[in-house]
Parts: C-alpha cells; sequence; structure tokens
C-alpha cells in the first residue's frame, strides 16, 4: 500500500467537495462515455461476451495504464505526487454532485413536481414522466445511498489498496456496467463481462457500505436496530447483488418502504415519504462518508505504527 495514499484520499476529497465536477470537456469519465459509444459498434458485430472483455481491455488499457505510469514517474517529487495524484483521483468519485442533485430534487418538489421529475430521469432507470411526489422521494433516496457504494465507497476503498489507478480502474469497469451492463437484445452479449466485473468489483464494498451506515444511524440516533434488520432481510430484493445493502440499510433506520415498480420492495412502512425523507438521508450519506474516512485512517495509522515497530 502506497503510505502517501490516504493524504491523497483527503485532498481529493477536499477538491471534490470544494469544486465538485470537472467541466464535461476535461472528465475522464465523459471520455470513457465517448470511446465507448465509439467502439461499441465495432465489437457488436463480434456477436460474443468476448466483445465485453475487450471493450473493458480497451477503455483499461486507455484510461488506467497511463495513470499507472504517470503517478510512478511522479514520485521523484512527493509533494508534486500527492498534489497531481489528488487531483486524478478526485475525477473517479463523486460526494458533492451526489449529495447537491438530491437536494436539487427536494427543492423542485416543492415547487414544480415536472422539473423535479426531470431531475430524477438524469439518475434512475425508470420512467419518471407520471411518479407522484413520494414516488420522486423514493427514486431519489434509492440513487443517493445507492450511490453511496458506487460513487464513493468502492473508488476511495480501491485507491486505498491498488492507489490512483486502481481507482481509475474501478471508474472505468462501473462506467462500462452503467452503459452496456444491461440484459435487453442489445446489450446482452458485450455488457456481460463489464456487469460481472463490476458485481465481484463491489462485492465488499457494498457490503461494508451497509454496516457503516448502520453505524451512522446509530451516530445520529436514527433506527439503527431496523436499519441491521433490513439490510439483511431485503439487501438480496434487487436484481443486482450489491445495490441493495446501502438502501435496505437506509430504508431501515429512516422507516420507510423504497419501490422500484416491478422489480423490488425494500423496507417497511413505518414513515411516510416526505420532503425530509431525502434530507435525512442526505444525513446518513454525510456521516456514512466521514465514518468510512475514520476508518481509512484507522488502518492508515495501524499500519504505520506496525511498520514503525517491526521495521
Amino acid at each position: 500500500m502506497d503510505i502517501w495514499i490516504f493524504s491523497i484520499i483527503l485532498l481529493a476529497v477536499f477538491i471534490d467537495i470544494l469544486l465538485g465536477e470537472l467541466p464535461a470537456q476535461l472528465h475522464p469519465v465523459v471520455w470513457m462515455g465517448k470511446l465507448i459509444q465509439f467502439i461499441k459498434p465495432d465489437l457488436l458485430k463480434i456477436k460474443s461476451k468476448w466483445s465485453g472483455f475487450i471493450l473493458t481491455l480497451i477503455l483499461t488499457i486507455t484510461f488506467t495504464f497511463p495513470v499507472l505510469i504517470l503517478v510512478y514517474y511522479l514520485k521523484f517529487d512527493y509533494i508534486f505526487y500527492i498534489l497531481i495524484s489528488g487531483f486524478i483521483l478526485s475525477t473517479t468519485f463523486s460526494i458533492k454532485m451526489l449529495i447537491t442533485s438530491s437536494k436539487d430534487i427536494a427543492l423542485e418538489l416543492k415547487s414544480n413536481k415536472e422539473n423535479a421529475r426531470q431531475k430524477v430521469s438524469y439518475l434512475v432507470s425508470r420512467d419518471t414522466k407520471n411518479l407522484d411526489d413520494s414516488q420522486i422521494i423514493s427514486a431519489t433516496v434509492e440513487s443517493l445511498t445507492e450511490n453511496i457504494t458506487d460513487s464513493i465507497v468502492s473508488p476511495l476503498l480501491f485507491s486505498f489498496v491498488l492507489g490512483v489507478p486502481g481507482a481509475m480502474f474501478y471508474r472505468v469497469v462501473n462506467t462500462l456496467d452503467a452503459m452496456v451492463g444491461y440484459k435487453n437484445e442489445e446489450n446482452a452479449l458485450i455488457g456481460w463481462f463489464p456487469a460481472k466485473l463490476d458485481d465481484v468489483l463491489n462485492y465488499i464494498p457494498a457490503r461494508l457500505t451497509g454496516l457503516i451506515i448502520i453505524f451512522s444511524a446509530f451516530i445520529l440516533r436514527m433506527d439503527w436496530k431496523n436499519s441491521y434488520k433490513i439490510m439483511f432481510r431485503d439487501a438480496r430484493n434487487t436484481p443486482s447483488p450489491n445495490s441493495g445493502y446501502s438502501m435496505a440499510a437506509t430504508a431501515g433506520a429512516l422507516g420507510i418502504k423504497l419501490e422500484k415498480p416491478g422489480v423490488y420492495e425494500i423496507g417497511n412502512n413505518k414513515n411516510n415519504l416526505e420532503l425530509e425523507t431525502i434530507h435525512h438521508a442526505i444525513k446518513i450519506t454525510k456521516v456514512s462518508v466521514f465514518v468510512f474516512l475514520l476508518i481509512l485512517m484507522g488502518f492508515t495509522l495501524f499500519l504505520f505504527f506496525s511498520l514503525t515497530i517491526f521495521h
């Protein structure tokens, strides 16, 4: 493990919270999407699951290897290394945008339901045209809490274990899953490998995130016991083997039912879905990020003192 990685992670989190996302023209995830769209039509002609493997390999070589080479050669100057690495890492996760998007929907829901539906449509893969208030709130909380894993914990955990290139590799796979990881006729073959690899990469982070949310509910004096209960009862209700853990832990903590009609139901209707529900979910998200960073700091200190003692 890179001895400077926690410093890099803290810097990256600071950059993200202060500045948010890079402009679309410069953001690596946008460029990943453009490259996928460019080469996908040719790979679809292969009509084999190998097409997904080739697509993943091309994206990995294009985006992960340059980062690997760059950070290796930057180590001649550790200040420069930390600064550049922190900036690159900040592009692989999103805290500010995730929270801001949820706040925006809550604000729109007060005054313009159509705008709220439109904003929700950017976050979830369902028809949002006829969603009522409760369904908009549910979709918002689902997206917010699912992305605690995908957009925060997973990339930062991979950076902690494998360095900044590890986070970029995770972002490549997760972006591929988001763009081609569907079981429809067009993507069934090309999306199989990225989707399965994304499931593997998120297996541990998803379950860790669920546990962190339970602990965060305890800190916030929410119903952490119900959070634990609902997570273990309903986390497997989703088609994805991973996305249900953070959603179920949050649903239990807030005493709400989250539902994607015809696909899954998570939690119980102890409390109604109200505007305040989104703000409570945002509080859980903020505390969960803080707890996760404390866990990484604890591991960093443990490893540092272990190396010092046994050196």
